[in-house]
């Protein structure tokens, strides 16, 4: 019989011993958040600095997951380029996918996907802000996954609203990943950083044939 598990209460442990996923500590495997990153216009940092006015302004209460993806996931997107071709935002998205042994199923939904054709291009999980996230990491990896092309490299993004992941899959012999370090919105112009990846990201994948 086929046991089901909800995405979000999957964990690390889970698909490294179901899906044999590994993390590599290797830092040329993920270095895509730290090269070659595109300068930023005065018209793109005057919007983040209103993004982060409005977080600031968000804090005095709880900042949940809807009112994150408004205020904070979606200016990203659009600055980034990626409501416009060759891409398209699809939200909520179910997805499936099967572990290698095929006893098991995780299912869980998207909050946040962006598209190149069939190529997954972030994956992004909002979480409330009361949490790190770090807990949205194999959540993301779940999905990612899931997705077609398996052997081009997936990047998601996890994000609370004001700290941000970004990781990578590849799918080869066995899956693997890297993560970047954590950014977080307000310290030393991160949000500038983390728009910066986000394009750099969409370059990469836009490229793709």
């Amino acid at each position: 019989m086929v046991k089901t598990i909800a995405a979000e209460k999957i964990t690390l442990y889970d698909l490294e011993q179901r899906f044999k996923l590994q993390q590599t500590e290797d830092e040329s495997f993920f270095s895509e958040w730290q090269e070659s990153l595109p300068e930023l216009t005065d018209i793109e940092k005057q919007r983040l600095a209103r993004v982060e006015a409005i977080v600031a302004n968000l804090e005095r209460r709880s900042v949940l997951e809807n009112t994150v993806k408004l205020a904070v996931v979606a200016p990203l997107l659009d600055l980034a380029g990626l409501f416009l071709p060759p891409f398209y935002v699809s939200t909520e998205d179910s997805v499936e996918v099967v572990a290698t042994d095929e006893d098991i199923l995780v299912r869980g939904r998207i909050d946040v996907l962006v598209l190149k054709e069939q190529l997954w291009v972030l994956v992004i999980e909002s979480k409330r802000a009361e949490f790190s996230p770090k807990v949205g990491i194999p959540q993301v990896l779940s999905y990612m996954l899931a997705a077609p092309n398996g052997t081009r490299p997936r990047y998601g993004l996890v994000t609370n609203g004001t700290d941000f992941i970004f990781v990578k899959l590849v799918c080869q012999d066995v899956p693997r990943y890297g993560r970047s370090r954590q950014f977080i919105l307000g310290q030393d112009h991160d949000l500038y950083r983390v728009l910066q990846v986000i394009k750099r990201l969409a370059e990469i994948v836009g490229q793709e044939k």
